[in-house]
């Protein structure tokens, strides 16, 4: 190699080398796990439309927030690659993720920004006049020519928003309306909300040690016929790293679960609830290993129990 090689020769061929030894590079597991996706995963209806999704999508925060890192964008664009050709659909971001939804651009660009597609984004600014510049800003950082799916972030400025949102459906520059939350923050609120609006999804915070939704939002998801994303499934790696040096239950192989992260999305995606949980990843062997959490069979009420006693006792 020639020492005068350019800078961006020397980005180039990283590029190229990390898409094309990403497979290689996963550890065994990984790759059992991947040869085990066979079929299509487990999908949901949207109550709304009746538009089945896949249990698992993808999230972004923090994970896809790479900046300018052309290897760390290679990266997640592999991501993007594993879990479109696992049969994953829904992407999720936010304006509040930094680079995050460019990043999901780039990637979308290098696949051919691939019909199976959910684009899932969020409007996040004070008041409502600036919402409609902000989602047309997230839409040229995506490259997409409409999203599926803006939700208000986190129900900030949510009345005005709302009505833009709404706006934009009716005119058909957007399928789906939905709000957010996370960590257990504004319940009550968030309760009103979707006992007043005529929305199609609610994201909010949902895994087998934070239950407290259970008690309302989910029934009254099911009952007002919206769909449920679940985010922080893992608690952002705190529960997946808790558990890691643990064995796995003989019992959980009933289940088909190779590992703690699937055994964690089963308990999520088997509430009759939830549409889908968002786990976030720039890694393809995590990746491919969440997606295997859409297969096979799930936990009845029994099993379910039996899992949260589980994680609890250690």
């Amino acid at each position: 190699m020639s020492a005068a090689m350019s800078a961006a020769s020397r980005r180039r061929l990283l590029q190229a080398l990390l898409a094309g030894t990403a497979a290689l590079a996963l550890p065994a597991t990984a790759r059992a796990t991947g040869a085990a996706l066979a079929g299509a995963p487990l999908t949901r209806p949207i109550p709304s439309s009746g538009e089945q999704l896949p249990l698992v999508g993808l999230g972004s925060w923090i994970t896809f927030n790479v900046g300018n890192d052309p290897v760390a964008r290679a990266g997640c664009a592999e991501v993007m690659r594993n879990f479109f050709a696992a049969g994953g659909r829904l992407i999720d971001s936010s304006p509040m993720y930094g680079s995050s939804q460019a990043v999901i651009g780039e990637g979308l660009a290098r696949l051919g920004l691939p019909p199976q597609a959910f684009a899932a984004d969020k409007v996040w600014i004070y008041g409502g006049p600036r919402g409609r510049t902000q989602i047309e800003a997230s839409r040229e950082a995506w490259g997409v020519p409409r999203f599926d799916l803006l939700q208000v972030h986190n129900l900030l400025s949510w009345e005005a928003h709302l009505e833009t949102l709404f706006g934009m459906k009716a005119a058909g520059e957007l399928r789906y309306v939905g709000i957010t939350t996370s960590e257990g923050r504004r319940h009550a609120d968030f309760e009103r909300i979707m006992r007043s609006q005529p929305l199609d999804f609610v994201q909010f915070s949902y895994n087998v040690l934070d239950r407290e939704v259970e008690r309302r939002l989910l029934p009254l998801a099911r009952e007002r016929g919206i769909a449920v994303l679940a985010n922080r499934p893992f608690r952002q790696g705190a529960l997946t790293t808790a558990l890691a040096r643990q064995p796995l239950p003989p019992w959980t192989a009933e289940l088909g679960c190779r590992s703690w992260a699937q055994l964690l999305l089963k308990f999520i995606v088997s509430h009759p609830a939830v549409t889908a949980a968002i786990p976030a990843t720039r890694r393809v062997d995590h990746v491919l290993e969440n997606m295997a959490a859409a297969h096979g069979p799930m936990p009845d009420e029994a099993m379910r129990r039996r899992m949260i006693a589980e994680v609890e006792a250690r």
